[in-house]
């Protein structure tokens, strides 16, 4: 892959320590339909995004098998398989699909032994780089207080047997992350984060310390409707989309925040990858601080 590749611009990050990732990747989780559920509105156009996104440097794709389900991951072996040598995928289990989309949680051993073959076996690969446990509290929320050790052992399990290279954990707070640590190494944690909530801004610096990559999911979110527009004006003066700005914030919060925007479109993608040429000044970063409180 060439050093200048787009989605090279915002630099590079050591993953587990062994493989390097540009840390402006894809998020293939809204190739699927509406609800994360059936199969995207226009198949070719999905399958353009994710042979557009190695085009452009990407080679880091989070996935899961409980997009769509299944259907997202079918649609990347489909598009990339059989794949460059250098792209990074990583997966979750912990959850499954109901016919009304729901998300139950699914964390037997058996589970997510389950999830993992399946995994496998659509993606069509042997071992996947990395994959994310993914926890809940009663409420569907970030886990704080409850342990995570009989489902993480299990993970463990699996990686001894060699079909899983790091592993992570999402969706969870400081304590379930040191406590998986005492179990086997994280190379990734997967959780809420963007300029607005900002709970979790000690595991972004944790992650940082301990060179382990922090993944924040719904990187745009959380404004007020007058903080949205006021947003939207800086975005504008900088010549920028919303989201861009966003991404470039991220970005620029820690050099451990690896980014995977998420869309259906070319178009959309394009621009979601030209977010790592932005930088943004001290001013502009004191102004995005007093728009977020």
């Amino acid at each position: 892959m060439s050093a200048s590749s787009p989605a090279a611009a915002a630099g590079t990050f050591s993953f587990g320590g062994d493989l390097t990732v540009n840390r402006l990747g894809y998020g293939a989780m809204r190739l699927s339909g509406p609800g994360i559920m059936g199969p995207p509105k226009d198949r070719d156009e999905a399958i353009a995004v994710l042979r557009e996104a190695v085009a452009l440097g990407v080679n880091h794709i989070d996935t899961s098998d409980y997009y769509g389900p299944y259907l997202v991951n079918e649609l990347i072996k489909e598009a990339l398989y059989p794949y460059p040598e250098d792209l990074v995928l990583v997966t979750k289990v912990g959850a499954r699909r109901t016919a009304r989309g729901g998300w139950p949680a699914a964390l037997s051993a058996q589970e997510l032994t389950d999830a993992v073959h399946d995994n496998l076996k659509r993606l069509g690969i042997e071992q996947i780089h990395a994959v994310n446990l993914r926890m809940a509290d009663a409420r569907g929320g970030v886990m704080r207080e409850n342990s995570l050790a009989e489902p993480f052992e299990t993970m463990a399990w699996l990686q001894q047997q060699g079909l899983i290279r790091h592993l992570g954990v999402s969706n969870v707070g400081r304590e379930a992350i040191i406590e998986a640590q005492s179990i086997a190494p994280i190379a990734c944690v997967q959780n809420q984060f963007n300029l607005v909530q900002r709970d979790d801004e000690e595991i972004v610096d944790l992650c940082a310390a301990e060179g382990i990559a922090f993944v924040p999911f719904f990187p745009l979110g959380g404004f007020s409707p007058l903080a949205a527009d006021r947003f939207a004006a800086v975005a504008t003066e900088i010549g920028a989309t919303t989201m861009q700005l966003a991404l470039a914030w991220l970005l620029q919060r820690s050099p451990a925040i690896l980014c995977i925007p998420g869309t259906s479109s070319v178009a959309h993608l394009r621009e979601n990858i030209a977010a790592g040429e932005i930088s943004l000044s001290p001013d502009q970063l004191d102004e995005l601080d007093r728009l977020a409180r």
